[in-house]
């Protein structure tokens, strides 16, 4: 698999990345075993967790897996802190709790460190200077190589990125930002991909697939063991209007005249836009993570990526427009 570098760092990372949303919840540590293992055979190096998947369940799932299955140094491990289970706070970005977090995730994993540590959200309540202090510290104590964040807005990833590229003293540069992106959610294009092409913040698309909606299973009817037909309906619920059933018709009249699959084309066309490191793809079995990494091979043609970028444009008004287009 081809690597890309993570922004404007030295770190390279495969170009499709493994999502464990579901470890030790509904993907058990055989499926696990079968997926980290068919990823790593077809040359994967990131694996994206967070501290909340499962409830710490994934990142104690994955770092069982590394104890024998796979060498650590062959993997690039990125995990997130920052959410809690707190209805009156869904964010704590603290330094104490995050680094409180990040001692916490390293012993789940069973490693001394990990490769990319992204603060799960924006918190409002905590300064940022002390949310990217936490950052500083990780990094200096060696606890972590990289930091990035995940869902900030484009006004809030540019300040944090800003703050570590400016402000006086040693800061660590962001070397990404994870957020949903794909056809049928590509209001990143607004404000935060400019953002972070102009100060070289790698992307990580997560739900890349359009939360599963983009590879057509959903055309005709809701499989019954699909996320649509379980508690997760009202995840997916989103992605069946009107609007999205044009995008996903159009992706499938594209798979149809490349003589593969919707998967792959949805897939091709979020890993090669501009300013994407790596998409996170999430599976539930190794079966699904192969059809996955079979897009590796495809590469869109001009036209195809024209057609599907004309189908599925976002509105742009003022003031994300360009103001010299108005």
């Amino acid at each position: 698999m081809e690597l890309r570098h993570l922004g404007r760092t030295g770190l390279r990372v495969s170009r499709l990345g493994l999502g464990t949303l579901t470890w030790g919840r509904d993907t058990d540590e055989h499926d696990a075993a079968d997926q980290l293992k068919a990823f790593w055979e077809a040359g994967g190096t990131l694996v994206d967790t967070a501290d909340v998947y499962a409830d710490g369940g994934a990142e104690y799932l994955l770092g069982q897996l590394l104890e024998g299955l796979l060498p650590r140094r062959d993997l690039q491990i990125a995990t997130k802190a920052g959410s809690v289970p707190d209805p009156d706070r869904r964010f704590d970005a603290s330094r104490g709790h995050l680094l409180a977090a990040l001692d916490a995730s390293l012993e789940r994993l069973g490693t001394d460190y990990v490769d990319l540590w992204q603060v799960h959200a924006f918190d409002p309540f905590t300064p940022l200077e002390e949310t990217l202090q936490a950052l500083d510290i990780a990094v200096s104590s060696g606890r972590a190589r990289y930091v990035g964040v995940s869902n900030f807005s484009g006004w809030q990833l540019a300040k944090a990125a800003t703050w570590q590229l400016a402000s006086s003293g040693a800061h660590t540069r962001l070397a990404s930002t994870q957020m949903e992106y794909s056809l049928l959610q590509r209001g990143v294009e607004r404000e935060v991909l400019p953002a972070a092409l102009d100060l070289g913040v790698g992307l990580l698309p997560s739900s890349p697939l359009g939360r599963g909606v983009l590879t057509g299973k959903y055309r005709h009817t809701t499989p019954a063991d699909s996320r649509g037909a379980s508690e997760l309906a009202a995840f997916v619920e989103p992605y069946l209007d009107e609007e999205a059933g044009r995008i996903v018709e159009a992706v499938a009249i594209a798979a149809d005249g490349l003589a593969t699959t919707a998967l792959n084309v949805a897939l091709a066309w979020v890993r090669d836009r501009p300013g994407v490191t790596a998409p996170i793809v999430g599976a539930r079995n190794a079966q699904q993570l192969r059809a996955a990494l079979s897009a590796e091979t495809l590469s869109l043609p001009d036209e195809i990526c024209q057609a599907l970028d004309d189908v599925s444009a976002p509105v742009h008004r003022y003031p994300d427009q360009d103001w010299s287009t108005l």
